[in-house]
């Protein structure tokens, strides 16, 4: 997810992100804080469990991204080293090259960009398949990139 870096057996340093942040799922579903809505929310369960929502990142940049919107952030500044990932402390929003609940008119608009500039690889192909095998769900913009629209 972020850098294309691989791992192995040596998983340190990493963590599993939600890519929609929970935190705006809680906020959605009106079921409280995380754990409370574990125990009164379904839906919020099999949004929090939902593998094509859930990536291995880099913990300090998943630190770093927090739950802030995604943007395009100019300037270039690289906080990772040659990872091409950014965040803006004072406007509270991050940019990733690599892209259940409700997302708002500017993300809409900002995501649909994205997915147009980036159609799905075979990478991603290869993912919801793997997915589809241990979760029994695909991913229709994976599917049909169409879908989008």
């Amino acid at each position: 997810m972020y850098c294309g870096e691989k791992f192995g057996d040596d998983r340190r340093g990493l963590n599993v992100e939600h890519v929609f942040p929970m935190s705006w799922v809680t906020r959605e579903l009106r079921c409280g804080k995380r754990n409370q809505c574990r125990r009164r929310s379904e839906r919020f369960n099999r949004i929090e469990a939902d593998l094509h929502n859930l990536y291995p990142a880099r913990r300090e940049i998943n630190d770093a991204r927090r739950s802030y919107r995604f943007a395009e952030i100019p300037g270039e500044l690289r906080r990772f080293g040659s990872c091409d990932f950014e965040v803006d402390d004072r406007q509270h929003r991050a940019r990733r090259t690599e892209g259940g609940a409700p997302i708002f008119r500017k993300q809409t608009e900002l995501l649909l960009r994205w997915h147009r500039a980036d159609p799905p690889s075979d990478e991603e192909r290869r993912r919801n398949e793997v997915i589809d095998k241990i979760q029994g769900t695909r991913n229709p913009y994976i599917d049909k990139p169409e879908l989008a629209r």
